[in-house]
């Protein structure tokens, strides 16, 4: 039967049901208007359209097929179109879909079944197991971190322990050597010089011992009686032990005098006297100024550590030149030097406090910007003989043959009356804001000092330590 016979039955059933009456249509007559979306699908020469296996499939009725299709039924033909396309439909899942309409495909609806059914994505599972590992890692990490730094240095003893130390010697080193530590150097510095006086069989041998020491080992500067090819513990050892140390060392304090400076280091090189005034005889042979006509002002005060067998010209030379690198320091140009070292030892003398030092330049250069008199006891000391005491008397201070005197003699004096220090040098380059003229030293074992604008201010300062001299006797 075909589709049109097919449809033609059904219409006539209905026909008979309703009671009414129709007369049929011919087999090749136009199809009714109330049919017309399946006359056009009756139309369609499947024949023409679908070829293999499913072209000799005569097709059932829509409802059979579509309810066939829904529940997999075994009723449909292998060679049905919805089996070719999808395989067996008893292989796929049941689903609660509805059917699909009479007018519509179903194969439509099979495709759109199929889909709907789909896996869905597969989560990522991963991610948490992962953000899990790396959280245990950070973890692990952060305790070696903190086990390493705990235990360090015993990891670092026993690989050193355990190393073959080829760049080291062995045992306590044989003759005999002197060796120098200067003020300022590093442990770097001591494991090179070791090395080069032939002390240590390497650098490194004493350097990498030095960083495993726990606290850092501190080294006094000095000259030190030790042994070559010492292995680098037993020169440490040799190092921090006072006795190996050989006393040569000068201390001299700011504001110290050529003359007594020289004597010092005398007594602490066992250099003669002699020789250290013959060999400051000529001040041009250490670089200095053409005024200088002595070494006063340019010996600079500090702590010194000679080696044995140090010359008088070596121990002078090295006192001028620690003075020409705090003038550098201090900005004082080449040109500069002279009249900067002559103020700085007039201040190093007068000065009391720390905090005076800057007012007391002020001071003086304010006087000399005025063209005033100095009037400092300290230059006229000086001039006397007397390198330890400020105070003068009235008759020193009238006396016009001292050419130090600059209670007579204007400016600057002829020359310097100590060996300024830093704090001397500084305070004359960047002196305090102030016009202050005048200062007396009131109590003499404070140092406590009144700054004065006005002569009557001073006069009045000065009776205050007239006073405290009358009460405080033994200062004269």
């Amino acid at each position: 039967m075909t589709r049109r016979e097919a449809r033609a039955a059904r219409e006539a059933r209905g026909a008979d049901e309703s009671g009414e009456t129709e007369q049929p249509l011919p087999h090749e007559d136009v199809p009714a208007p109330e049919a017309d979306h399946r006359d056009a699908l009756d139309r369609l020469d499947f024949d023409s359209v679908i070829t293999g296996p499913i072209a000799r499939v005569e097709q059932p009725e829509r409802e059979t097929v579509g309810a066939a299709v829904r529940h997999g039924s075994d009723d449909v033909e292998a060679d049905h179109p919805a089996r070719v396309l999808f395989g067996a439909l008893g292989s796929e899942p049941e689903s609660d879909d509805p059917a699909p309409s009479t007018g519509e495909s179903p194969l439509a609806w099979r495709q759109q079944n199929y889909l709907s059914h789909a896996e869905p994505k597969r989560k990522r599972r991963w991610i948490k197991p992962l953000v899990v590992v790396v959280v245990i890692v950070g973890i692990l990490g952060g305790m070696v971190a903190v086990a390493y730094s705990i235990f360090q240095p015993q990891v670092a003893q026993l690989v050193n322990a355990l190393t073959p130390k080829d760049d080291d010697y062995a045992g306590d080193g044989t003759g005999e050597v002197m060796f120098s530590i200067v003020s300022g150097d590093t442990g770097s510095d001591i494991a090179t010089n070791l090395h080069k006086a032939g002390v240590t069989k390497s650098y490194d041998a004493f350097y990498s011992l030095l960083l495993r020491q726990k606290p850092e080992p501190e080294f006094q500067p000095g000259v030190f009686k030790m042994k070559k090819q010492m292995s680098a513990n037993a020169a440490l050892i040799a190092l921090q032990d006072t006795a190996n140390r050989v006393e040569n060392t000068a201390v001299i304090p700011e504001g110290t005098a050529e003359v007594d400076i020289l004597q010092t280091v005398s007594d602490a090189t066992k250099i003669p006297l002699a020789d250290l005034q013959a060999a400051a005889a000529n001040p041009a042979d250490y670089g200095l100024p053409a005024e200088a006509k002595t070494l006063e002002g340019f010996l600079f005060p500090a702590t010194y550590t000679f080696a044995p067998g140090t010359t008088a010209h070596d121990a002078i030379k090295t006192m001028v030149d620690r003075m020409f690198q705090s003038l550098d320091a201090a900005g004082v140009a080449p040109a500069d030097r002279w009249n900067t070292v002559v103020l700085a030892s007039i201040v190093q003398r007068e000065a009391g406090l720390k905090d005076d030092y800057p007012k007391v330049a002020r001071v003086f250069l304010n006087r000399i910007a005025q063209g005033w008199d100095l009037q400092s006891d300290a230059t006229v000391a000086y001039g006397t003989g007397n390198t330890h005491r400020v105070e003068t008397t009235d008759a020193e201070r009238a006396d016009a043959s001292n050419p130090y005197n600059t209670y007579v003699h204007p400016g600057l004096p002829v020359g310097p009356i100590s060996n300024p220090g830093d704090l001397a040098i500084n305070a004359v380059v960047h002196p305090a804001d102030g016009p202050w003229m005048f200062f007396v030293t009131w109590n003499l074992e404070t140092g406590e000092t009144i700054f004065s604008t006005t002569e009557a201010e001073h006069e009045a300062a000065v009776a205050k330590w007239q006073q405290w001299m009358k009460d405080n006797p033994g200062y004269e």
